[in-house]
C-alpha cells in the first residue's frame, strides 16, 4: 500500500519535474522494487493458470503472439514508419496506440499502417492519469474517446500510464482494453491480473462486456530505460515461461524510446535492435508454434470462446477482482 502512495504521489507532481530528475527518481524506485518482487517478477507462477475448459489457440498453435505499441509523444509518432518498416521486415505486424488529444496523429499513417495489415487503437485523451480522477472526468474524457475511436475506425483501448478501472471502462464502444498485465510492480497501479490469458469484462447486465489484453513480457521503458538492460535475456526468459504455459505472450513497447538512427542507448532511449532480436529470437525458436494475430483479432477470438461457453471465466474474474473499482485519487 505505502509503495503504491509512493508511486501515485510521484505522478501528481511528475509535470513539474526535469525529465533528468524524473529517471533518476523512478529508477531509484524501481530498483528497490526490484529487489523486494523478484518472487513475482518478471514470473508470477501462479499467472500461468489456465481459464477453465480452455480449448486452445486457433489451428492448434502451442501459443498466441500479440505486438503492441504505445505512442505516447509526437516524437514517437514520427518513429512509426521506422517501426513499421522494421516488423515487416521481420514478417511481424502490430497496433499502435495513439494519444487521442495531446498531438496531432496523421491521418496518412495511420492510413498507412491499416492498409499493410497493422491495427490502429487509442491511448487516452491525455497522456497523464486525469481520466480516473472522478466519475464525472472519465465520462467527459470518454465521450471524447469514444468520438476519436469512431473516427480511426479502431476497437482497442490502452489507459496511459496503465491506469484502470475496469468497471468504468465499459463506457467505451471498444472490443478491448489493454491496461493491464500479469505481474509488474513498477506501475502506478501495481496490482497484476494474475493471468497470461485474455479474460472477459461483462457489461453491467451480465452481457456484452470488452475483453481484457494484458500485456506478459516487461515493458521496454522498464527494461532499458530504467534498468537499463543491455541484452534481451528478461524478455527471452519471460517469453519461454509464457510460452511453456501455452498462454499469450503480449508485449507493449513505444517507438518513443527506440533509437532507429545511431544504434546507442541515450538518457531515454535504447537501441532498436532490442527489439529486433527479441522478434528474429521467437522466429527462430518458435516457428510455426505460435498464433500471431493483431489484438482486435484475439479479442474476438475470445468473444467467441466466450458466447460458445455462454459463461465467463470464473476463476480468471476472481484473480482480477482486485482491479476492478480502483480509483486514481
Amino acid at each position: 500500500m505505502l509503495n503504491s502512495m509512493v508511486i501515485k504521489s510521484y505522478y501528481r507532481i511528475k509535470p513539474f519535474i526535469p525529465r533528468g530528475l524524473q529517471l533518476l527518481l523512478r529508477r531509484s524506485v524501481a530498483m528497490v522494487n526490484r529487489r523486494r518482487n523478484g518472487h513475482c517478477w518478471p514470473i508470477d507462477d501462479g499467472a500461468a493458470s489456465k481459464p477453465e475448459a480452455w480449448g486452445g489457440w486457433p489451428d492448434g498453435k502451442q501459443f498466441a503472439v500479440v505486438l503492441t505499441h504505445d505512442v505516447d509523444t509526437r516524437r514517437g509518432h514520427d518513429n512509426c514508419r521506422s517501426l513499421m518498416a522494421l516488423e515487416q521486415a521481420a514478417g511481424f505486424r502490430s497496433s499502435f496506440n495513439f494519444v487521442g488529444g495531446e498531438y496531432e496523429v496523421s491521418r496518412e499513417l495511420r492510413t498507412l499502417l491499416v492498409e499493410n495489415g497493422f491495427e490502429v487503437g487509442v491511448h487516452g485523451w491525455f497522456h497523464n492519469a486525469s481520466l480516473y480522477e472522478s466519475r464525472e472526468e472519465f465520462l467527459r474524457q470518454a465521450a471524447n474517446i469514444n468520438s476519436r475511436l469512431a473516427e480511426w475506425g479502431a476497437v482497442g483501448f490502452r489507459s496511459p500510464c496503465m491506469y484502470r478501472n475496469l468497471e468504468w471502462l465499459r463506457e467505451l464502444r471498444v472490443t478491448y482494453d489493454a491496461s493491464t498485465f500479469d505481474t509488474d510492480p513498477f506501475e502506478p497501479q501495481p496490482e497484476g491480473a494474475g493471468t497470461i490469458f485474455p479474460f472477459l469484462v461483462q457489461g453491467e447486465d451480465g452481457t456484452g462486456g470488452y475483453v481484457e489484453l494484458p500485456y506478459t513480457l516487461p515493458q521496454d521503458f522498464t527494461l532499458f530505460v530504467l534498468f537499463r538492460e543491455k541484452n534481451i535475456d528478461i524478455w527471452k526468459r519471460k517469453l519461454d515461461w509464457v510460452a511453456s504455459h501455452g498462454g499469450m505472450v503480449l508485449l507493449n513497447t513505444h517507438p518513443d524510446y527506440m533509437s532507429f538512427d545511431s544504434g546507442h542507448s541515450g538518457i531515454e532511449t535504447y537501441p532498436c535492435r532490442y527489439y529486433q532480436d527479441l522478434l528474429r529470437y521467437l522466429e527462430n525458436r518458435y516457428a510455426g508454434l505460435y498464433w500471431h494475430a493483431l489484438p482486435r483479432e484475439v479479442a474476438e477470438f475470445w468473444k467467441d470462446r466466450c458466447r460458445d461457453q455462454m459463461q465467463p471465466e470464473p476463476a480468471v474474474q476472481e484473480a482480477v477482482v482486485a482491479t476492478i473499482d480502483r480509483i486514481v485519487a
